[in-house]
């Protein structure tokens, strides 16, 4: 499969699941609404497992620019494949947001309070401070993509009989580490912002709410739109000069 549609589909499939938890606690009359953060963070991190799980072998399972920008900044990663990795992304998010909206259509029109259908799509902070905000992401994203680089290097077994390195992995289980990851992450961190953590995650589902908004009389809030787009990738950029310090 070519990679770009991989972080495609991947990031639809990560988006489809994770705002579709979030439409089931938020939106009215749906079987899981007002069930809690806890069902949130973990449906968040078991739509991570999900989306790595499909994309990992085609594209390395990078769902999100703050990723790709890390690994490049790591140098494990093309810096020529940024951009068209992050454009995949942020589209791929877009169509999962679109399939949240098709899942649960009657559930937004039954529901009247323009934040919590807004809350399906995208994130907004618990109080709205802009530098405490800009903040929260910088860490939580810096805590993703520097945890990342030491999950995804490379293990090996050395074999005494003749001395060699081989490279060794988890298949599928592979992807676990990072779910848990994202779910410790939104679990300690994400109450102030709803942690973004990851611009396709929130972008790509606030173009789809941009079409979309008069239909479910919201908007947007794009005042607030460039936290978690400019806030993951600081934390990314900083996670890649951390590292590249240490290491």
């Amino acid at each position: 499969m070519n990679p770009y549609l991989a972080e495609f589909l991947g990031t639809a499939l990560l988006v489809l699941m994770g705002n579709g938890v979030v439409a089931n606690v938020c939106l009215n009359k749906t079987k899981g609404q007002s069930s809690g953060w806890i069902v949130i963070t973990t449906a968040w991190a078991f739509a991570v497992y999900v989306a790595v799980v499909f994309s990992g072998p085609y594209s390395g399972a990078h769902l999100n620019p703050a990723v790709s920008l890390g690994l490049a900044l790591k140098g494990a990663f093309p810096w020529e494949q940024v951009v068209p990795y992050s454009i995949s992304q942020i589209l791929g998010g877009s169509l999962g947001a679109l399939f949240v909206y098709l899942v649960y259509k009657d559930h937004f029109a039954a529901t009247e309070e323009a934040g919590l259908k807004r809350a399906c799509f995208s994130t907004e902070p618990a109080i709205r401070n802009y530098p405490t905000n800009l903040l929260s992401e910088i860490i939580g994203t810096f805590v993703l993509v520097f945890v990342i680089f030491y999950i995804t290097a490379e293990a090996t077994i050395t074999f005494p009989e003749n001395g060699t390195a081989t490279p060794i992995g988890l298949g599928s289980i592979g992807a676990l580490p990072v779910a848990i990851l994202v779910w410790a992450i939104g679990l300690s961190l994400g109450g102030t912002t709803g942690y973004a953590i990851n611009p396709a995650r929130d972008l790509g589902p606030r173009l789809t709410l941009s079409l979309l908004g008069k239909k479910l009389n919201t908007t947007a809030d794009w005042q607030y739109g460039w936290v978690p787009v400019i806030g993951p990738m600081l934390g990314a950029l900083l996670a890649g000069l951390a590292y590249n310090a240490l290491m």
